[in-house]
């Protein structure tokens, strides 16, 4: 291992030099998982995912002893754990697939979980079911209608205004009377019953029904996001997370897809917000207050941004350890701030980081080709500040 003492070596140069050889280790490890999975034939991966999908759903029946009684962990499941992630996933699309800092992300939430509230209490009783995607198309509308004229702006300034947007909505809501003002809105309709799965029953009943609802969303979404992108859309999103002005150079229409970046980022936090709204059948302004989209982010950045799966552990760690930590009291966001600070100094790529594909690649399959395998692994490159040697 060489280390350039020109300067102070960064984060993640200063985590391979306290671990050494077990930093590296663990990485070549992952690369090792990561080929034996894509070794193993189709059938073979969609079975194992079956049984993963499976395993998650029976979560909350398997007694797990992961918080004190099987009871409060159903309702942090169908809460918080799993919309979180769902958020996540939709802030990953704006933040880690198309490189946009966005501060204000809960505006979207908040968006979603309104329209759900007006469509079917306030104002009106639009069937459940209708008001969902009804819904997401009003967050999808809010989204374009924040981005056609801010995405021309970048890095801090896109961020501000996108902090703005989000304290905007919460404050209209709080000063207008047709939003429900201070007082909220109350009496939101959950979902129909479907055979033994009860919205309206016990309040057992409900969390396991809520908790299936937003699994399924997770899937559905996640399954979306995953074919969006190996699209060209998502291929134009990495192109503009990279570098923006090369990107354009190369002809992608860069503003649009941003734009395509936020209206379905959008979509999907107005759909979680849906989620909130039918689960808690009462919102204020209060429940969007500006630490949720800090929250929101923490969770893409320390899940690792651009990785679906790695957001996806970012937003159970963001969601669960204050629940965990419930034993110290008014200390415990103290304490799990620190363990997120020491996560970034030694992980600052994230828990997963997104891996980039080797740049060079053999023309002829029969003839190999070199492949640095430190290549697109942000545990094993050297980065300019120093180099790892095997």
């Amino acid at each position: 291992m060489s280390q350039d003492t020109s300067s102070t070596p960064p984060p993640t140069a200063a985590a391979k030099l306290v671990f050494g050889s077990r930093f590296i280790a663990a990485a070549r490890r992952r690369r090792t998982i990561e080929s034996r999975w894509k070794a193993l034939p189709r059938p073979a991966r969609a079975l194992l995912v079956l049984v993963l999908v499976v395993f998650i759903y029976l979560l909350p029946s398997l007694h797990l002893p992961i918080i004190p009684t099987s009871s409060d962990f159903t309702a942090l499941l169908a809460m918080i754990i799993v919309p979180y992630v769902l958020v996540a996933l939709g802030l990953n699309v704006v933040v880690g697939m198309a490189g946009l800092l966005d501060l204000g992300y809960v505006g979207f939430y908040a968006v979603g979980a309104y329209s759900l509230a007006i469509l079917t209490s306030q104002h009106a009783t639009v069937p459940w079911l209708l008001s969902i995607p009804i819904s997401v198309g009003i967050s999808m509308l809010a989204g374009l209608l924040l981005g056609a004229p801010t995405l021309r702006l970048r890095g801090d300034y896109l961020a501000i205004v996108t902090l703005g947007f989000g304290e905007i909505i919460r404050l209209l809501a709080k000063s207008s009377d047709w939003m429900g003002a201070q007082s909220g809105i109350g009496n939101i309709k959950s979902p129909p019953n479907i055979g033994p799965i009860k919205f309206s029953g016990t309040i057992q009943e409900r969390n396991i029904a809520f908790y299936y609802l937003a699994v399924t969303f997770v899937i559905v979404v996640f399954f979306f996001l995953r074919r969006l992108e190996s699209s060209r859309v998502g291929r134009s999103w990495t192109a503009i997370r990279e570098d923006e002005d090369a990107a354009e150079l190369m002809g992608v229409p860069t503003f649009k897809f941003k734009l395509w970046a936020f209206a379905i980022g959008a979509g999907i936090g107005g759909l979680s917000g849906t989620l909130y709204a039918s689960n808690v059948r009462f919102i204020n302004p209060d429940n969007f207050q500006l630490k949720l989209s800090i929250l929101f982010l923490a969770a893409v950045v320390l899940g690792g941004p651009g990785n679906m799966v790695g957001v996806m552990f970012g937003a159970v760690a963001v969601s669960y350890l204050p629940e965990r930590l419930r034993f110290l009291n008014t200390s415990r966001y103290f304490w799990f701030g620190v363990m997120l600070m020491v996560m970034m100094v030694f992980r600052p790529q994230g828990l997963l980081p997104r891996k980039l594909r080797e740049r060079i690649r053999p023309r002829d399959s029969d003839v190999p080709a070199f492949v640095d395998v430190s290549e697109g692994d942000p545990d094993l490159e050297g980065g300019p500040h120093g180099t790892v040697t095997a």
